[in-house]
């Protein structure tokens, strides 16, 4: 029977991967949103740019501080039944917004509910599925369903900025909440928690790469990874890296770069075609890191990576215009490979140093991403209302960048994981 099994042409751990890409594509078309909501919600309720700059940031950290209870939910219910609650989760916060009146509304449906459930379909479920069903091949994988929420940009933008300038905001809310409910038959079907489950071991691995269950609450998990975690220098490094990693891509760039290119006289259709383009360039990007990751140094390529993203902030400003140039394109393609390229070494480094832990702790990592994204996405918005432009919050996530680059290299090698015992 196992040598029957071991002949299958696919190996079920590919399908789970399938299943995982096409939920990171239902997470990331209300992900795909926000940057082009801000110019129609404004001038329908008259809301500043920096009070939907808030709800947007709430929605923003929350996508970050679930993540590592989401991956504790997983190891206790199953990945399974995490994800379906989580896509129904964005459905109903979507959906509701076609009724909301006033900016609190705003804040609780596109800010928690939302936020809630797209922070259980993070980095976290990534890291999760990866560590479960592969052994060879890890970063290869990370990279490719990293790289789902940049098909999921890639497909929505632009189908929902013609959607909001055709018919209203509230047709690309309810298009938004349509497409998460699509994907969650599909990860009934097709997404098992574990490789045991249908009588496999982890595609690669043998039976000592089973990990068991960590089978705590998912509070206390969570809580008791974080307390152990946070007496590691690695994981402040690490902390710091993405935390500055959220800030200058979500935060800053998915979150303003078409109200900004608005602001030099481009149309927010044209901005958005262009903030898809990233999506295309982040997908090759993203994967190519992946497999990068296999064969070199994750510290090294983390050095690379938030050096290059903090050149090509500090070059943007005068790029922009009301027309399209060869420049900005320069700018999109080569932001665009960078665009979350940090994840497969940051997850590689997280699998180093906690081993087994290494979802949750990663699901903590995410959160500093997330809460960056929260901060920069609100900062600039007030750097908007306050200054006029956005000049200045590009001129320092570049800065940012440089923070990004040296706590990455500072992170000394781990060889010996920590062991499991939360």
């Amino acid at each position: 029977m196992t040598e029957l099994r071991s002949r299958r042409r696919v190996h079920p751990a590919w399908y789970a991967a399938a299943a995982t890409f096409l939920a990171l594509i239902g997470a990331a078309a209300f992900r795909s949103t926000p940057g082009v909501m801000v110019e129609p919600l404004h001038a329908e309720f008259g809301w500043s740019i920096g009070t939907i700059s808030g709800a947007l940031a709430v929605n923003l950290a929350l996508f970050g501080l679930t993540a590592p209870f989401a991956a504790a939910l997983m190891e206790r219910f199953g990945v399974r039944r995490v994800v379906a609650v989580a896509l129904v989760l964005v459905a109903i916060g979507s959906g509701l917004t076609v009724f909301m009146t006033a900016s609190w509304q705003l804040v609780l449906l596109w800010g928690v509910v939302v936020g809630l459930g797209t922070g259980s379909m993070a980095m976290a479920l990534v890291a999760t599925v990866v560590g479960r069903w592969f052994v060879a091949r890890r970063g290869l994988v990370s990279g490719v369903l990293t790289a789902g929420t940049a098909t999921g940009q890639l497909i929505f933008l632009p189908l929902l900025a013609h959607l909001v300038e055709t018919d209203g905001w509230r047709t690309a809310a309810v298009a938004v909440a349509a497409a998460a409910l699509l994907v969650v038959p599909v990860v009934l079907a097709f997404l098992r928690d574990r490789p045991a489950d249908v009588g496999e071991l982890p595609y690669g691995g043998t039976a000592e790469d089973v990990v068991e269950p960590l089978r705590s609450g998912a509070a206390r998990l969570a809580v008791g990874t974080l307390a152990e975690a946070a007496r590691r220098r690695t994981f402040w490094l690490l902390v710091v890296g993405f935390f500055i990693c959220g800030a200058t891509t979500n935060g800053l760039v998915q979150s303003h770069f078409i109200p900004a290119a608005h602001d030099h006289g481009m149309p927010a259709t044209t901005a958005a075609s262009l903030l898809a383009l990233v999506g295309i360039f982040d997908i090759a990007g993203t994967i190519c890191s992946g497999w990068l990751t296999d064969r070199f140094d994750p510290r090294i390529l983390l050095l690379a990576y938030y050096t290059l993203r903090g050149v090509s902030l500090a070059l943007l400003v005068p790029l922009f215009g009301a027309d399209l140039n060869a420049s900005i394109f320069a700018f999109i393609i080569f932001y665009g490979l960078d665009w979350v390229a940090t994840v497969p070494p940051t997850m590689a480094l997280c699998r180093q140093a906690f081993g087994a832990r290494a979802p949750i702790v990663f699901g903590w990592v995410f959160a500093s991403h997330q809460l960056g994204a929260a901060a920069a996405a609100l900062a600039a918005g007030l750097v908007r209302d306050a200054l006029g432009s956005y000049d200045a919050a590009w001129y320092g996530g570049a800065v940012l960048c440089g923070v990004a680059a040296l706590a990455s290299i500072a992170i000394r090698r781990q060889r010996t994981p920590v062991p499991a015992t939360v």
